[in-house]
């Protein structure tokens, strides 16, 4: 995309991009990867099989409205997501499946302008990166003494991002007029929320697909102003954290980041930005799904933080009903295609997580054959002898424990 778009950059800002956002090649691929996400339909209810009966056609419409200059987004379709471990819910608004595809073709041609300048620190949503490259950084920071953490937290960061400020950082380097054009009206189409139109004077919201990019967009002077003044920021889009080698600088670094935050219309969630002093036993903080803790072997451990071992349990609390009227073995399958995605992510945890987590899937389990024996109430000491950890792994059953351990020899 960069070698189409050199001929339109002047003074490093980016002309003439709107042919290049409405070719039929780039809205058809935008739209494999709306597909590929899958997701619900927006306000038309339209949904992406919906679309794509007569794909050729909804694409040749919308390519000619961009180039006509009358596309004009509709509303989002305010949803609501469980928060994992709370009893809060999370604000989505889902645009429809053609602003998902017009979105995503103005990523194509944003991203690879704007991710030249973003900053090494930056993790989230962005290409050949990813949290697991976040979480290495975080772990050999610790590792090399940084022992000093500023865990921050920005209060409803993608619902509060001012628009005005947002849009004059894009036009910093983006000078097509069109194309401005388009993404104000994106920002300000607001949602639906039963039945009622809301406007969105702020923020960008989560569920859209150039979302991130532009919540990116708008960090990065930060990214930047930290690696300046010399502070190892790490950051996968709102989530950050800035580690340090002694208290006083992490004071520092604190007021710098509260500093700037003041500054740009958004603010740190008060109770829940604080300075970790990992040297004491205890201390700890949780970072993209993991909690880094002070063990009392005076060694940095991690593991899964509360929230997400909730929301595994959850899932798996579905599946394991004693009165689910699936085979072990069904049940068995199900479970494995869970936890082997979830071991994916969480494999660097200490070994404590997964013997718990196998013990408590496998007490699942003969609470089902218990119940179908006949048996009363929860299991018990002899299930352990008559359904043995053997038998589970005899029908299939992915041992957490076993993985690990695997993965350990592998390193």
């Amino acid at each position: 995309m960069l070698a189409a778009l050199e001929n339109g950059v002047r003074g490093n800002k980016w002309f003439s991009l709107i042919d290049k956002v409405y070719r039929k090649e780039n809205l058809l691929s935008a739209f494999k990867k709306v597909k590929k996400n899958g997701g619900a339909g927006g306000v038309d209810h339209v949904t992406v099989e919906g679309y794509e009966r007569d794909l050729d056609r909804e694409l040749t419409r919308l390519s000619e409205d961009l180039k006509a200059g009358t596309y004009e987004p509709q509303a989002a379709r305010r949803a609501y997501i469980d928060k994992p471990g709370t009893k809060e819910k999370r604000p989505l608004g889902i645009p429809t499946v053609r602003d998902r595809v017009c979105e995503g073709a103005l990523r194509h041609v944003l991203e690879p302008i704007f991710e030249r300048e973003f900053a090494d620190n930056s993790h989230g949503f962005r290409p050949q990166r990813n949290a697991k490259d976040a979480l290495r950084k975080v772990d050999y920071e610790l590792k090399a003494g940084k022992g000093y953490v500023v865990d921050a937290d920005i209060k409803r960061y993608f619902d509060t991002i001012p628009h005005r400020p947002l849009l004059a950082r894009i036009a910093e380097r983006i000078a097509d007029g069109r194309v401005m054009g388009i993404l104000q009206q994106m920002l300000q189409r607001g949602v639906l929320e039963n039945r009622e139109w809301i406007d969105t004077e702020t923020g960008t919201p989560q569920g859209g697909v150039i979302s991130p990019l532009l919540a990116n967009v708008y960090l990065n002077s930060l990214d930047h102003l930290m690696q300046r003044a010399g502070y190892v920021l790490v950051r996968y889009a709102d989530d950050l954290v800035i580690l340090c080698a002694t208290r006083m600088e992490a004071e520092a670094a604190y007021g710098l980041l509260k500093g700037w935050v003041e500054t740009q219309g958004i603010s740190l969630h008060a109770e829940k930005t604080r300075i970790v002093n990992m040297n004491e036993r205890g201390a700890g903080f949780d970072f993209l799904g993991y909690h880094f803790e002070h063990t009392r072997q005076d060694k940095v451990g991690r593991w899964p933080r509360r929230k997400s071992m909730a929301k595994l349990k959850d899932r798996l609390y579905g599946l394991t009903h004693r009165a689910n009227g699936r085979s072990l073995e069904e049940t068995i399958m199900k479970i494995n295609q869970v936890t082997r995605g979830w071991f994916g992510y969480f494999k660097h945890s200490n070994r404590r997580t997964f013997v718990e987590l196998d013990g408590w899937i496998r007490g699942r389990l003969r609470a089902i054959l218990r119940k179908r024996a006949h048996l009363k109430g929860r299991s018990r000491g002899r299930d352990h002898q008559r359904w043995n950890n053997v038998f589970f792994a005899e029908h299939g059953y992915f041992s957490l424990c076993v993985a690990h351990a695997k993965a350990r020899q592998s390193v």
